[in-house]
């Protein structure tokens, strides 16, 4: 899965959040749609422009980003 042809960065786009190509759909709500527990196809009836290659993108981008970084997990 090659997440960056999907997702993009634009500083005039939602204040340079992280979005879906073509959409002002920030990765961030994709997540906490599916951290709600909401399925690809819940997710796509809600955001008809998304794909299922979209929302995996999203999910390949955040697992790229816990690679760059320790995140400090409390005890």
């Amino acid at each position: 899965m090659n997440w960056w042809n999907y997702i993009t960065v634009d500083p005039t786009i939602c204040h340079g959040k992280a979005c879906i190509k073509g959409t002002r759909i920030m990765v961030s709500v994709v997540l906490d749609n599916l951290a709600a527990g909401l399925t690809a196809d819940e997710i796509i009836q809600s955001y008809p422009s998304l794909s299922r290659e979209a929302i995996q993108a999203a999910i390949s981008y955040a697992a790229e980003l816990t690679r760059e970084r320790i995140v400090a997990i409390p005890a």
